[in-house]
């Protein structure tokens, strides 16, 4: 099983860095794929992504498309004329969508969050969202949908990703691999 990463230029570093070895850590292959050859993220940290988003093949099937935050990288991708696509055939797939910080509302831009998701997201695009079932958890999960509220829930949106793609032994092993938790 591979999990896809998306990131622009603006994307939150630590959203994606986390996420990405978090996953590593407990066994799960990552593709990043990026919308430049080098992405320049939110605090300027360059990441090369391991391909770009045009590379990205109709007949790629994800565990699960994950997408960080970062208001510059989150309007970056929608703008992406390849993201939407990607993003449409993984749902009709019935794959796993996470999102978190700012990205919740890509998933809104392109109309593909149900009427009554639970979702949450950084408080900075809140507004944007109220019309679903939102609350303020750090990490809501719905069905094929994982969300969070920022770098600081990084660590536990990897977690529950981590328990759904894997399960809870491997998220509390890498947990405590990082000295999470004590």
């Amino acid at each position: 099983m591979t999990v896809l990463v998306p990131i622009a230029n603006g994307t939150e570093e630590m959203e994606a860095v986390i996420v990405i070895d978090m996953l590593r850590r407990a066994g799960i292959d990552v593709d990043v794929a990026g919308a430049g050859d080098v992405v320049t993220c939110s605090r300027g940290v360059r990441i090369i992504p391991d391909m770009a988003l045009h590379e990205v093949s109709e007949d790629d099937v994800f565990g699960a498309i994950v997408l960080p935050g970062g208001s510059e990288g989150v309007e970056e991708l929608i703008r992406n004329p390849y993201l939407e696509n990607i993003l449409r055939r993984h749902r009709e797939r019935k794959g796993l969508v996470a999102a978190i910080c700012a990205a919740p509302t890509i998933l809104h831009e392109f109309r593909m969050l149900a009427a009554g998701a639970t979702l949450t997201s950084h408080p900075s695009v809140a507004d944007q969202l109220q019309q679903y079932n939102y609350t303020i958890d750090r990490v809501a999960e719905d069905g094929l949908l994982i969300t969070s509220r920022g770098a600081g829930t990084a660590f536990e949106f990897a977690l529950s990703l981590i328990t759904r793609l894997a399960d809870a032994t491997t998220a509390s092993r890498v947990a405590s691999d990082i000295v999470l938790y004590e």
